[in-house]
């Protein structure tokens, strides 16, 4: 009777191990779409996590024959995915750390949350498509800063003043964008370093060449995904800081452009704000195309 119970206890450990890993690959594809309270650390989600874990073992204990084989043929899929395409379950990894970071209120460079399978490749090759690092980039960054509004980045903080180079950045790109299609039915992510030289390419591209030279100057943006289009924001900071850079943006770097209009932005859960760069307007801040956001990308 000892060995049977013991027996019947490992295979208990066993069955509660499957689902915990079975409820964190579910967890981790249905991350995006859980509701959101705004607690702290994002508790609400840590407990759904913890209810997927109990209901799957509650059900793994009353259909273990058709669970274990389950789990086998999921194992077996990861196996041969790993084998024969390390690229998807690295990515896998990498956004499931991501998720978990990003709960515990830790945010890398370079991350992002991902929405569905499909977009593994995308995420990651917009990423690699930001080479912030490129000598190209830089120069074309440091450029646009010491022709635009060199004037007013003097006698600013070290932020204030990454801010008005951010925007000269946003100016040169702005003003000389050419809008042009991807090839029919395939997507073609151009690097920041190779747009540079063109000033032309789709949405992403524009996107990626925007993050790509803010970032090489120090400046802190994200690209923002809506069904159908992507487009970078700004990082700003604390309303504090917004309320500051506005009438900077509409009184002194944008004054003609931004005349009447209303300057868009952003405020995520922490009380961060994020202007509009995208290239609709000719000033930031400019009407957003959709407001219904699938995902952002941190560089």
């Amino acid at each position: 009777m000892k060995r049977v119970a013991q027996v019947f206890s490992l295979v208990n450990i066993l069955l509660f191990l499957l689902s915990a890993l079975v409820s964190v690959l579910l967890f981790v594809q249905l991350y995006k779409g859980l509701p959101v309270f705004g607690w702290s650390y994002e508790i609400e989600r840590a407990i759904m996590l913890v209810f997927m874990v109990a209901l799957t073992f509650f059900f793994a204990k009353k259909l273990k024959g058709v669970f274990v084989l389950l789990i086998i043929g999921t194992i077996a899929w990861l196996g041969y995915d790993f084998y024969f395409g390390k690229k998807d379950l690295l990515a896998f990894y990498n956004h499931s750390r991501n998720i978990f970071n990003d709960m515990a209120g830790y945010k890398e460079k370079g991350t992002f949350v991902y929405t569905s399978y499909s977009v593994f490749y995308r995420d990651r090759q917009l990423l690699d498509a930001i080479d912030h690092k490129d000598p190209s980039v830089r120069t074309f960054a440091i450029g646009a800063a010491n022709e635009f509004f060199k004037k007013e980045q003097k006698a600013r903080s070290d932020y204030n003043r990454v801010l008005v180079q951010s925007l000269a950045v946003f100016k040169k790109i702005n003003s000389q964008w050419n809008y042009v299609s991807d090839p029919d039915n395939d997507e073609y992510f151009a690097k920041a370093s190779e747009s540079v030289k063109l000033m032309a390419g789709d949405c992403d591209d524009y996107s990626v060449l925007m993050a790509g030279a803010i970032k090489s100057i120090g400046g802190k943006v994200r690209l923002t995904f809506i069904k159908g289009h992507i487009y970078p924001e700004l990082f700003i900071g604390s309303e504090a800081d917004l309320a500051a850079i506005v009438p900077l943006i509409t009184e002194k770097l944008f004054p003609k452009e931004s005349k009447g209009k209303q300057l868009n932005y952003y405020k995520d859960s922490k009380g961060n704000t994020w202007i509009n760069l995208d290239y609709t307007a000719n000033y930031p801040g400019g009407g957003y195309m959709g407001t219904e956001v699938v995902e952002y990308i941190y560089p």
